[in-house]
């Protein structure tokens, strides 16, 4: 099967692609800008660049296509680059594109939280770019993943490096909050194997470890296979947004790049992340380690 990925020079994306060439698909990229590699980087990925938000550029490359894997996102907003105009109008824009190469097999990446009334402006977006992907016409599949951990994840890894250079482990609000980790190689492998499944078409899955563990069970977890001991503070939810106001202000106006830490992600955070993973475990046979046994694959025990 020809297969295009968007985004697939994500932390996703990569092992979507990885996976996709293991299984004897014919792997295409839409790579935006210059992170589209040489073609000697890898021969046997066809890449092509363009750009969700450039719907131009998106036509010639759909052509002779079989199925469209969409993974284009973003958790942070920078210029040009918003919740609307990337989930959105990108969403829009590569089903109108797949639409007219005649391609039918859509599988659409969401994320676990998606709901129309939903507190936080990423869910929302992400709520209306999935009704786009309903009512395309396609043979699509939408997956919502929780929380994906893995070689090169922006979250474990980013608590690692706070633990191996502080004392002080912050935590926004009470860090009760409840989440689903899912190894990145459990979410590759349903989007995969989904390819050729007809039981999935027109199905929203969710997409969850085996664990459910609060955050701060989550940083003690990352403490425990590093195996340091450090203090958790936790930052009162006030405080915090008046942090990311003051984040997300200078990053736009100086740096021009998406801000570290955003209030729309503080709502997130204060949310249980949570949801049913049983379709999907038993349609695409789907196992995720224990969360402690899953970092210590790629975690540098200290």
């Amino acid at each position: 099967m020809k297969v295009l990925v968007t985004g697939g020079t994500g932390f996703v994306g990569r092992e979507i692609v990885r996976q996709l060439l293991e299984a004897g698909h014919e792997v295409h990229v839409l790579a935006r800008g210059n992170r589209a590699p040489s073609s000697t980087e890898n021969g046997s990925i066809h890449w092509h660049q363009g750009d969700v938000l450039d719907s131009g550029s998106l036509g010639t490359m759909c052509s002779g296509m079989d199925a469209v894997i969409h993974l284009v996102g973003i958790i942070s907003e920078a210029g040009r680059s918003t919740f609307e105009a990337v989930h959105v109008k990108g969403s829009r824009s590569m089903v109108a594109a797949a639409k007219e190469a005649g391609i039918k097999r859509f599988v659409h990446i969401s994320a676990l939280g998606t709901r129309a009334e939903a507190r936080a402006r990423y869910h929302r977006s992400k709520w209306e770019a999935e009704e786009i992907v309903r009512g395309s016409g396609l043979d699509w599949t939408i997956f919502r993943p929780s929380i994906i951990y893995g070689p090169g994840d922006g979250f474990v890894n980013l608590f690692a490096k706070i633990i191996r250079r502080s004392p002080i482990v912050p935590i926004i609000g009470s860090g009760e909050s409840k989440f689903q980790p899912v190894p990145v190689a459990a979410v590759a492998k349903a989007f995969v194997k989904s390819l050729n499944e007809s039981r999935a078409i027109g199905q929203t899955f969710d997409l969850c470890g085996c664990e459910t563990l609060t955050l701060n069970q989550i940083v003690e977890e990352i403490m425990g296979v590093m195996r340091r001991k450090r203090w958790k503070i936790h930052i009162p939810i006030g405080m915090a947004k008046v942090q990311a106001a003051v984040l997300e202000l200078l990053f736009a106006k100086i740096c021009r790049r998406p801000s570290p830490l955003t209030r729309d992600q503080i709502v997130m955070l204060q949310e249980d992340n949570i949801g049913n993973d049983r379709m999907a475990n038993e349609l695409f046979s789907l196992q995720s380690p224990p969360f402690g046994e899953g970092i210590a694959k790629y975690l540098k025990q200290d």
